[in-house]
């Protein structure tokens, strides 16, 4: 891999980790295009660390707040909103790692998933749900009126993103607005919702990376690291900004966009 194809993959996954539009169908489509090989699992993992320390960023007040109050309601039984939107964080965080266990158990995605026609589906099927859910939106709640079949369902959301295609960011966000949330308050739950998510996924990436024999290249997973956050924290800001001015439609178009080409591609 060489640094072109390392800052335009850190970019990319830096964008579309949080974006409404799929990490994974954007990043098959350089390696269609021009023909790359993979990054790798230490770029992978070097990347996940960028886009974890760009929502930390951001949400570090949120981030501090919540776990006073969650060390609070648990210790001291003092209970808030702080303490809820923790535990929300907390408990919708199971279903993906339960089925994410599951589907590495058996290599699910890899062997049955992981296809071109598989992510040019989900990117059309939940561009259109996302869609719907925009277009019905109530926009009645805020991220700490969560409840608990708010986290269920959310957090069942999130675990489908498993599937190549869908965005995780995407489906939860479109979980959150079927669940009478505002739009920014769906987009914000989707941000925190994502630090244990990407823990998770960065902390498997790193085991197989220690059990590997791969070489190592430090300084282009620094490189990657930098720049996908870098990318991250900008889109996050600017995100949100778009998303109360014109919703989710401009996405919808873009993902709707981006299957028709997966599509082309494959004939």
């Amino acid at each position: 891999m060489d640094w072109l194809q390392a800052v335009i993959l850190a970019i990319l996954q830096g964008l579309t980790e949080f974006l409404p539009i799929s990490s994974s169908a954007h990043l098959i489509l350089p390696s269609q295009l021009l023909g790359w090989v993979d990054q790798g699992l230490a770029f992978d993992v070097a990347v996940h660390v960028g886009s974890l320390a760009a929502v930390l960023i951001y949400f570090r007040q949120e981030v501090i707040d919540m776990t006073k109050a969650w060390f609070a309601w648990v210790l001291k039984g003092e209970k808030s909103q702080d303490g809820r939107l923790a535990w929300a964080v907390i408990w919708g965080t199971f279903p993906v790692g339960l089925v994410g266990i599951f589907f590495a158990s058996f290599d699910i995605v890899d062997n049955y998933l992981r296809s071109t026609s598989v992510i040019a589906a989900t990117t059309i099927i939940f561009a259109l749900v996302l869609w719907w859910a925009d277009t019905i939106a109530k926009e009645a709640r805020d991220e700490h009126t969560i409840r608990v079949k708010d986290i269920i369902f959310i957090g069942c959301a999130q675990a489908i993103a498993l599937i190549p295609g869908t965005s995780r960011s995407g489906i939860t966000m479109t979980a959150g607005l079927l669940m009478g949330l505002s739009r920014t308050a769906a987009a914000r739950f989707s941000f925190l919702l994502s630090i244990p998510a990407i823990v998770l996924s960065g902390g498997l990436e790193s085991y197989e990376l220690a059990t590997s024999a791969d070489k190592v290249d430090w300084t282009m997973l620094l490189v990657g690291a930098v720049v996908s956050g870098i990318a991250a924290l900008t889109c996050i800001h600017y995100f949100l900004i778009l998303l109360a001015k014109v919703g989710f439609k401009p996405f919808v178009f873009y993902r709707l966009a981006l299957g028709a080409v997966l599509i082309f591609m494959m004939y």
